[in-house]
């Protein structure tokens, strides 16, 4: 425990400033208890820890492969242990013990709470598991993990400046004969700990991997922290949790009710030890991504670049201020490798666990906390943190033969022809790898600089080929370079009567702009509407007779296409596509029905109209051009990878991402 304004050491045995106040509180409290109990026995409970009632419990089975998993944390709780002053109080912290029982996995354990499962897969509380040191708080405390080992819940604890005194060379304590290494001499998570007991490593398993949690002293001396940063060298390739009472403090005030939290996303700072932890231990251990710590309020949160340049998450925690001492308030921090996000949400069980209606005023108000300093989501690209200690498997380019299936009809690709950066000059060609005779040739707009068209090393990460093309297109005017068939390729006549596919990759770039580039095509094929005889409803004769683009509303792909059996078009559209972010494209049309899909999803505008085959003038498709009327009109701009026309419906696991 520390106020806001107070950074330094202070021991257990001293009270901090406003030690009077919250011993009279508490007395307060107590007597009102007593007040209570005297005058409305039979009636509802004015105390909701008088109503809050121990549930089952499940048992403690965590999916260590799911993407998502949850870090429960639990700060502060020395209020419901002062043994020393007759006050203790284990049932809202035990109620919190129940919940993450029942709530680890991902089906939940039919606990009391009708909870649905978090995939909780590991605690940590952060310090001060007492008020007062006491041995007769201690022994409480021990009661009440006791309902965590009994169903081998994995959790780490650190000791705060309420449970010791000292730095880690202190010796004994009350705390290391209740929490210290021989607590975890079953537990499956226990990696270790220093010469002290003070000090101690954690290893649980979540999304298919191990992440290490190292739990530091109150006060951690040069052979702790040398301990520290030799298990993180022996364990080189795992993520680091560095959990310790007093790292960062909140730089704001809690005068005002909801805490004015100012930038929520960076409220916090280093405090005195916090400095002498960055320097020993965090900045030069690209490994530790999450700090936490409790000792200070209200909560707030800061981000520090390391030696490597790269994030570093410093959280406070703790609601020791906060009605019945936060009651066993825990944090729960929602890992979701899928999503690189870690949701974060702030609960308390032990009100949760209670009848809405028996809750009083300060119990519903605390039953979740919903500010922005206490519910807040922070995105992590978790391959790319991570890459500098385990390093992203980069998928090996497969040779085009492997990707010509049945069917196919061209297959263009654009690794090993051009250096990097280089450009395709008018008249330069790109041999279609079927051998069929569907090359593509270079087609410069007039007026268009020499290197609007470059070929490129980037490309998406499932993609057979290992290189892309660069297109520097729009319009305003037109310019631009593309490609083109040339004018006997087999492709110009094809109708696709009995289906087809059409992939590509995609990436457009972040000077992308609706007004100059939307509605610029990926592939098109020449000819208009109106030459084709089409016409009727959404029919425009100008319209290219197929066009695979990208709209200007949000960077939209759309296949707009007409086909045999019908003189109108049918459309398919997909989602916004971001950028500076590889996309993979396919069309897929079994002989009926078109559907559009974006990274191997169906996007949810897909006709269920029966549009058979692809009507034909027998001219010629672009790649990056687009033609309305029989005159260009725009030119793409982003990059285009490896592209396949296949004539049947390809499923998604012949696909060109396909492993």
């Amino acid at each position: 425990m520390c106020t806001h304004g107070d950074h330094s050491s202070h021991d257990a045995a001293g009270q901090n400033r406003r030690g009077f106040l919250r011993n009279a509180a508490l007395a307060g409290a107590g007597a009102a208890a007593a007040g209570v109990g005297a005058s409305t026995f039979g009636a509802t409970p004015a105390f909701a820890a008088d109503s809050a009632k121990g549930g089952r419990i499940g048992t403690w089975r965590p999916d260590a492969t799911a993407l998502q998993f949850t870090l429960a944390v639990m700060p502060d709780t020395q209020f419901l242990y002062w043994g020393s002053q007759d006050s203790v109080n284990r049932t809202p912290q035990e109620e919190s013990f129940r919940y993450i029982i029942n709530n680890s996995g991902n089906s939940g354990n039919g606990g009391a709470n009708g909870d649905n499962g978090d995939n909780i897969v590991f605690m940590t509380h952060l310090g001060d598991l007492t008020q007062d040191a006491d041995a007769s708080s201690f022994q409480q405390v021990d009661k009440a993990f006791a309902l965590l080992d009994a169903h081998g819940a994995a959790y780490s604890v650190v000791a705060g400046n309420h449970d010791v005194s000292g730095d880690d060379s202190r010796g004994d304590t009350s705390y290391l004969q209740t929490l210290g290494p021989k607590r975890f001499k079953h537990s499956k998570t226990f990696a270790g700990s220093d010469a002290t007991g003070y000090n101690t490593a954690h290893i649980f398993q979540a999304a298919g991997r191990s992440w290490l949690v190292l739990a530091l002293d109150w006060r951690t001396t040069d052979q702790g922290f040398a301990w520290a940063n030799d298990v993180i060298k022996a364990h080189p390739k795992m993520p680091v949790i560095l959990t310790a009472h007093d790292i960062v403090y909140s730089d704001y005030d809690d005068n005002v009710f909801p805490y004015e939290s100012g930038d929520p996303e960076n409220n916090a700072a280093l405090s005195g030890y916090g400095e002498t932890i960055w320097d020993k231990l965090i900045k030069d251990n690209d490994q530790i991504f999450l700090t936490l710590n409790g000792h200070y309020w209200p909560s707030g949160r800061t981000t520090k670049k390391n030696t490597a340049g790269n994030d570093v998450h410093m959280h406070i925690t703790n609601y020791q201020n906060r009605y019945f001492g936060g009651g066993g308030m825990i944090r729960l921090y929602h890992f979701d490798l899928a999503r690189n996000t870690i949701d974060v949400e702030t609960i308390n069980p032990w009100i949760l666990a209670q009848d809405p209606e028996s809750r009083n005023e300060l119990a519903a108000e605390h039953a979740r906390i919903t500010g922005p300093v206490d519910d807040f989501s922070i995105a992590i690209d978790f391959e790319e943190r991570f890459s500098s200690f385990i390093p992203v498997p980069v998928r090996p380019a497969r040779p085009a033969e492997k990707e010509l299936v049945k069917g196919t009809l061209a297959y263009w690709r654009f690794d090993g022809q051009g250096a990097p950066g280089t450009p395709l000059s008018a008249g330069q060609t790109v041999r279609d790898l079927t051998g069929k005779g569907n090359d593509l040739t270079a087609v410069t707009v007039p007026g268009t600089a020499a290197d609007a068209l470059t070929w490129s090393a980037d490309h998406h990460p499932d993609q057979p080929g290992h290189a892309s093309l660069k297109f520097a297109g729009g319009r305003n005017p037109v310019h631009g370079t593309y490609l083109t068939t040339g004018p006997k390729a087999p492709l110009n006549t094809e109708t696709f009567r009995s289906g087809y596919t059409f992939e590509t990759f995609v990436m457009m770039p972040l000077d992308w702009d609706s007004g100059n580039n939307g509605w610029a095509s990926i592939l098109s094929r020449r000819g208009s509407a109106g030459a084709a005889g089409k016409h009727g409803k959404n029919t425009d004769p100008n319209d290219a007779l197929v066009q695979f683009a990208i709209s200007n509303n949000g960077r939209e792909p759309q296949f707009n296409h007409y086909p045999l059996n019908n003189t109108y078009p049918t459309t398919n559209w997909g989602h916004g596509l971001v950028e500076l972010k590889w996309w993979h494209l396919a069309v897929v049309n079994d002989g009926r029905y078109t559907r559009l899909y974006v990274d191997g999803a169906p996007v949810v505008d897909n006709p269920k109209r029966v549009s058979i085959g692809l009507t034909s003038l027998g001219l010629p498709w672009l790649l990056g051009g687009h033609e309305s009327g029989s005159a260009i009109d725009i030119v793409f701009h982003g990059n285009v990878g490896d592209t396949r026309i296949v004539n049947r419906a390809l499923s998604l696991d012949e696909f060109l991402t396909a492993r």
